[in-house]
């Protein structure tokens, strides 16, 4: 009897909704999992409702591992510190400022672009110190500095357009790779749905002259 289809839960980043996660849940799909959506509100919910309930459906379905973009990423570990006992094995994080955004640090100095974070702000600005917790992290960052970040950070090293591959960079990660792609392409981008599926397998990335991927070590 064949095993059922690992389920991975999907959460999205700052000012999306469920809805902009479907492709990437199809592409899942046809990679051999069981994708599911989990909706919160950025601005109105932030990480003080998001992660508890996070929790509750962690623990209620099982889940196997989490795929986050942006905001996501950022959410979804802070719901495995508040849960070391959860079943979650492995995250994948698409472009999340792990360790602090300086756009959403620029955008909160400026009293018209403030409310754009919402109760995510303090999340986002701040960042992780590092991971130490059981389950193994993977992130993909992209390359194409592209987007509306550009208009609020000047980054000194590579970014995605919003968030600096600096920022992505937190110690404690299992795997960190980089693939051709802005901030909001890396949820339509077929490499970096590519490598998720093989970090959710393997618990690293693919290594491959097609892909520029950096070392683990971060």
């Amino acid at each position: 009897m064949q095993a059922p289809a690992p389920r991975v839960l999907l959460v999205h980043g700052l000012l999306n909704a469920n809805s902009w996660l479907l492709p990437l849940a199809a592409r899942l799909r046809a990679q051999g999992f069981d994708p599911a959506l989990f909706g919160y509100s950025s601005l109105l919910d932030g990480p003080e409702r998001a992660v508890p309930r996070l929790v509750e459906r962690l623990r209620r379905e099982r889940v196997a591992a989490i795929v986050g973009h942006s905001l996501g990423g950022l959410i979804a570990l802070e719901a495995l510190r508040a849960a070391p006992d959860a079943a979650v094995t492995r995250v994948v994080c698409l472009g999340s400022p792990l360790r602090g955004s300086l756009t959403a640090r620029n955008m909160a100095a400026k009293p018209w672009a403030r409310p754009l974070l919402g109760r995510s702000a303090g999340l986002l600005q701040g960042g992780l110190e590092r991971w130490d917790g059981p389950a193994e992290v993977g992130l993909v960052a992209g390359d194409v500095a592209r987007g509306l970040g550009r208009l609020f950070a000047r980054f000194e090293g590579g970014s995605d357009g919003t968030v600096g591959l600096d920022e992505t960079r937190l110690p404690g990660l299992a795997d960190h790779c980089t693939v051709h792609s802005s901030h909001t392409g890396l949820v339509f981008s077929r490499d970096a749905v590519a490598q998720a599926a093989h970090f959710l397998r393997h618990g690293r990335f693919e290594r491959g002259p097609e892909h520029a991927i950096e070392s683990a070590a971060v």
